[in-house]
């Protein structure tokens, strides 16, 4: 987005001003101030992950209304989810917190509405670790397949899923240094990765698909005879891909100038992982050898046979290297981003057990029962994988039902109580009403799309849990809300408290 009349920046502020903005939102300084403007976007693109999303859900795309699906679905979520980012971006700018999505939602409408936004938040943000990480073993055990021969089973998935939930645990405790260093590093990978196999696939193959085959081939493999259905069912792909923007609001507290970067970081990490995912996708539809040979691989991934049919043994082996790393580097990034969500929700005790999930380790700064809170939860979402052949797109559902909301409360009380908010330094001027409702209606059609059947007909093996997931998670909202809610106070014009609140009351005007 670039700077206008109506949508501008001003220069970063000195990190001094940060630990001052912080204080007038209510909270301390605890977290270290390490992360620059570039580490914060790279944190966000590296959470989004256009060789994430966008390739763990290609063979879904390929079954839930084909190329054509994939590429129109793509062009026309993209702006959707740009006017919902800007939105949020706006909101960011003026509330620089790890709490993010709920804290905005208590100063612009009430404690009810922050609680329930949290558990929203938290439930996409754990569903997206499990959905991210399982993912990264389907195509571990695909490269393994190609080297090895392996073929995988539901059992050594889950153990590979569990190996790599606690690899990112266990990097995750090195301290602020190392996520600025990574996520730095996975915003490069991603992007020059990206390049390579697009240039792979695109001067390698000696055969091309036609344009006529990308842009107009529909295939329908969910069993339900409404293409409108499986075209909307479709939408999944590009929903999940370009989530996860959130990340660069909750790491702000450990970011410089926060109130201009965190906000600049979740509309860049849209955009450009909107062009890139955009190129990556098409790519690889124009290099589809067999179609059918693609969705039926022996790897399990529709994206390895492509390579394997497209480019060969040996440099299908290495793109698929390529992925894996930036997966993993993306994996790692959510559950930073999940463990600083928990930290927040817990310091303003929202979560039972809150005194042990807001402790930060003294030498690192980091809330390490929070990093392994959040990837034992992902670890229970993807219990089902054994025994469910629709699990992994219910998980990928379950993240999108869950941000998707999250993101759009904020925007939706911004709307209704303009009196309540003052424009922090990055905003959109007169575009933000307009913008602000297409990102709202957007986000509620989505929420309800998700909920929905995915395949038929539905039985115990195709169920989409995704409605189970988020009533459990709205319920506990709702008991702890009954039991517990006398121990939650997010700082809004109050005094400090035992959870690290400064004594200086909020300012809102």
């Amino acid at each position: 987005m670039r700077t206008s009349a109506h949508a501008r920046w001003q220069p970063s502020e000195p990190p001094d001003d940060d630990e001052r903005v912080l204080k007038e939102l209510g909270y301390a300084q605890q977290l270290h101030r390490r992360m620059g403007a570039f580490g914060n976007f790279s944190a966000s693109l590296s959470v989004i992950s256009i060789m994430s999303g966008t390739l763990l859900l290609f063979g879904y795309g390929l079954n839930s209304g084909g190329s054509a699906v994939v590429v129109w679905g793509w062009l026309a979520v993209g702006p959707l989810v740009l006017c919902l980012a800007a939105a949020l971006a706006e909101i960011t700018s003026r509330y620089p917190t790890s709490g993010g999505l709920y804290y905005m939602a208590r100063q612009l409408g009430g404690e009810r509405w922050s609680w329930y936004t949290g558990w929203l938040n938290l439930l996409g943000l754990l569903g997206g670790i499990a959905a991210q990480d399982y993912g990264i073993a389907t195509f571990t055990a695909a490269w393994a397949n190609l080297q090895f021969g392996f073929v995988p089973t539901p059992g050594s998935l889950l153990v590979v899923f569990a190996v790599i939930l606690a690899l990112h645990a266990v990097l995750n405790l090195f301290g602020t240094r190392l996520v600025n260093v990574l996520t730095s590093l996975s915003a490069w990978w991603h992007l020059v990765g990206a390049v390579v196999i697009v240039g792979a696939l695109t001067l390698l193959p000696s055969h091309h698909q036609s344009a006529g085959f990308v842009f107009s081939e529909f295939t329908n493999n969910t069993g339900w005879s409404s293409p409108v259905y499986v075209i909307l069912l479709g939408m999944l792909l590009p929903c999940f891909a370009l989530a996860g923007y959130d990340t660069s609001a909750h790491l702000s507290e450990e970011t410089s100038g926060a109130s201009v970067a965190a906000a600049r970081g979740i509309v860049r990490s849209v955009a450009v992982s909107w062009i890139a995912g955009g190129v990556l996708l098409a790519a690889l539809l124009f290099a589809v050898q067999d179609y059918g040979g693609t969705l039926g691989s022996e790897t399990g991934v529709p994206v390895a046979q492509i390579f394997l049919d497209a480019l060969g043994v040996a440099t299908a082996k290495a793109l698929m290297l390529v992925i894996i790393v930036a997966q993993f580097l993306c994996g790692y990034a959510v559950t930073a981003s999940a463990s600083r969500m928990i930290y927040a929700f817990a310091r303003d005790g929202a979560l039972p057990g809150s005194a042990r999930w807001q402790k930060v380790t003294r030498r690192t700064a980091i809330p390490a029962n929070a990093v392994w809170l959040a990837v034992a939860v992902a670890f229970v979402l993807a219990l089902p994988s054994l025994y469910s052949a629709t699990a992994f797109s219910a998980v990928t559902a379950i993240s999108v039902v869950g941000f998707t909301p999250a993101y759009a409360i904020p925007v939706l009380l911004r709307l209704r109580h303009p009196d309540r908010f003052t424009p922090g330094p990055w905003h959109l001027g007169r575009w933000s009403r307009p913008i602000g409702w297409a990102a709202v209606l957007w986000a509620a059609a989505v929420t309800v799309l998700f909920l929905l059947p995915q395949t038929s007909p539905v039985t115990a093996t195709s169920f989409n849990y995704t409605p189970i997931a988020l009533l459990v998670a709205l319920a506990m909202a709702a008991v702890w809300w009954r039991f517990g809610r006398h121990a939650y106070g997010v700082p809004c014009s109050s005094t400090a408290n035992a959870h690290g609140r400064t004594e200086e009351p909020e300012n809102i005007s």
